[in-house]
Formats: C-alpha cells, structure tokens, sequence
C-alpha cells in the first residue's frame, strides 16, 4: 500500500475546466478532487499523509502518446548504426518520454522494409524483444505499449507483422502506403526531396518508383484485407495513415476504422470529422507552425475543430508543448488543448482507467509550471508512484 498524497494550491486541470484547488491519492487512484488549498503541513501526523504544495503549478493528467518512432533513433542514432545495449537504448528513450511528462506511450514500431534493406525488420524485433525484456524486469517507469505502423505494399510486412499480432501489450495498428505518387507523396518530387539524404540521380529514382508500384500493385490490396481481417478478430483500434482524399476516407469508413492519422489536405480532414473518426495530427507541426513535408498545418485544423489528438511523432517534448501552443496561439481553453494529449488519446485506445483528473482514475499526474510560454515538467506520477 502506497503512501496518501495530497497535492494542493495547484492549478487543476479538470476536465471541465481549471481550478484552484486539491488533488488527493491514495495508492494508485484519485480519491479527492477539491477546490481551495489544503490547511495540513507537510506531512499529516494523524494519517502519515505525505503534502505536496505545487506552488501553483498546474496538475494536468499525465500524456498519452500514440505515436513516436522516437524509439527507433535511439536503437539508430545514425544510419547504419543499430546502438549495442538495446535495454540501453529503450531506458534512455523512457527518459525523454517522462521528461516530457508522458506516463503512457506508444512504440510506434514499423513493420516495412522501405529503403532501408534488412533494417527495418532488424528494428522490429529488436525493439519488441527490448519491450518485453524491460516489462518483465520492471526497469520503466512510462507505460509502454504497441503501436505497429504497417507498409501494406511491402512484399514482407506480413512476416513481420504476424509474429506479433497477438502481443497482449498491442493497442493500436496504422495502414500506411508510401509509395511514390500515393497518399503523402502524390506529388513524386516531394517524396525524392524527403529522401534526399540517399542522393539518387534520375536514373535510380525512376528505377525505385517503378520497383515501388509495381509492388504497390501486387501487395497493396491483398495486405490490407489481410491486416484488416487480424487486427478486427483482435479487437485493435486500426488508424488510416496520411489521408489525402476524400476517397481515403470514406476506405477507411467501409473498413471499419475508427482514426485519420495525419491527413494531409483540410478536405481530408473535414471528410473525416463528418465520418466521425478521430483527427490525428503531430505536435512537431503545432510548435513548428507548419508540416516540414508541405502538408496541411495541424493549426489551421484546430482552428476549424478538426483535430482530436496531437502526436509528438519524433520529439517526445512536442507533445506538451503543441498542447499549450494551441491554448497561446488560438485561445483554445487549456483544458481542451490538453485533452489532445490525455483523454482523446485515452478514449480512442480504449484506456478507460487513465487520461483524466477525475476520482476513480489512475493517479497519473504531471506537474507543469510555464516559462517564457514554455511549459517545463516538474514532477510526473503514474499509478500514485513518482518518476520525476
């Protein structure tokens, strides 16, 4: 049994709005949520309850991100570089991700070659494996869970994917489809400036999109009915990746899907909010103030009350941040800011126990105080356990 904790003279994010007021735990759920300051010390004699004054900081639930390969760079920090502890490279992300105030995260892990040769499978297992290894051993203090994102035209993407479909820790699967001329990259220039770092010349350009259609044809459609058929006797949420059209969707609608991961047009997204899925987009482009591939801004979505979920996509500290900045920069209340990034994410992953300060929750729990509009974590709490 864990010690009561009474967090008091804090700025409470509630989901109804902000108060001033106190949030009592006992062991690992949320027992009292009161306006006013606590009058006990900094330890309670009677009961041995341990005070924590936040000074007026805010006390927001603690983040749920559905989306980084964030992990993937720490297993890769430079190409051709796979780092040789992988328990190393998973405890190092962990740290980031609470850093910035997250308790529960997706590893989103591809399952699709790409350009990438061998890597990417080497990737996979590597990451799963380290997953399960540090679970058991207890040594992370975030909640990781799964999310495989997976290239339907790859030849291999269901060798890869079905070892792992039936991972108890899985909670979230994205169809994605890069191949040039589809989706993110109709326009085949912005996939050759994407992948510039590989220096092709015209010749082996126009080799690799022929290669890639060619396997686009062949696989596209034969994977996607197969990952669509596992994924629902599993009862895994399933997102449709890069949503361009609105043909895109209204797939997606049929296939029984239930998110819009990044759409990149605005005729995509409003598609999607009259279909009812939920509008995923990156925080990077909310603190950016734009798509670094040229896509719709996530601030013109919000604008329109198209967006339902920030992902931090590959900077963990974005997803805090974008939250906030849409408070600052479009009078969004808070409130509704930071359920982009707690119970948004938590209803569409079906994470009933978590993503709100409400009593009966999980007692998951940042601490955040702003400088200079920056928001900076203090302290992070999940399950009534501190982590920061």
């Amino acid at each position: 049994m864990t010690q009561e904790v009474i967090f008091t003279n804090a700025n409470v994010i509630t989901p109804q709005g902000t108060i001033h007021g106190t949030v009592v735990v006992n062991d690992d759920v949320i027992t009292h949520i009161d306006e006013g300051r606590s009058n006990v010390g900094a330890t309670c004699e009677c009961t041995g309850s341990l005070v924590r004054d936040a000074q007026g900081d805010y006390l927001i639930p603690g983040l749920i991100e559905m989306h980084t390969d964030h992990l993937e760079t720490q297993f890769q920090p430079r190409p051709g570089v796979l780092w040789p502890s992988s328990l190393a490279a998973l405890v190092a992300h962990d740290t980031q991700v609470v850093g910035g105030g997250i308790t529960t995260v997706l590893d989103s892990i591809c399952c699709g070659q790409l350009n990438e040769g061998k890597m990417r499978h080497t990737l996979l297992d590597m990451s799963i494996s380290a997953i399960r290894d540090a679970r058991q051993k207890n040594v992370l203090r975030a909640d990781h869970q799964l999310h495989l994102r997976c290239e339907i035209c790859d030849p291999h993407v269901m060798e890869m994917f079905e070892p792992y479909v039936d991972e108890e820790n899985l909670r979230l699967v994205s169809l994605m489809d890069h191949t040039p001329g589809q989706r993110q990259f109709c326009d085949y220039n912005k996939y050759r400036e994407y992948y510039k770092c590989l220096d092709w010349s015209d010749e082996q350009f126009q080799r690799l999109v022929s290669q890639l259609k060619d396997e686009q044809e062949t696989n596209a459609a034969k994977n996607r009915s197969i990952l669509l058929a596992m994924c629902h006797r599993r009862n895994i949420p399933i997102a449709s990746h890069d949503d361009t059209t609105i043909e895109h969707v209204e797939e997606a609608v049929r296939e029984g899907l239930t998110i819009s991961e990044f759409p990149t047009t605005l005729e995509a997204a409003r598609k999607a909010r009259e279909e009812g899925l939920g509008i995923v987009m990156g925080a990077p482009n909310v603190v950016r103030g734009g798509s670094h591939s040229g896509n719709v801004s996530a601030r013109d979505l919000a604008a329109e009350g198209l967006l339902d979920i920030l992902s931090s996509d590959y900077v963990p500290a974005s997803l805090l941040h974008g939250a906030f900045m849409l408070h600052d920069t479009l009078d969004i209340p808070l409130h509704e800011a930071l359920a982009t990034v707690t119970s948004n994410p938590a209803r569409l992953l079906k994470l009933e126990d978590r993503g709100e300060l409400v009593v009966g929750k999980r007692a998951d729990i940042a601490r955040v105080k702003t400088v200079d509009s920056v928001p900076v974590v203090r302290s992070v709490w999940r399950g009534g356990k501190r982590l920061l």
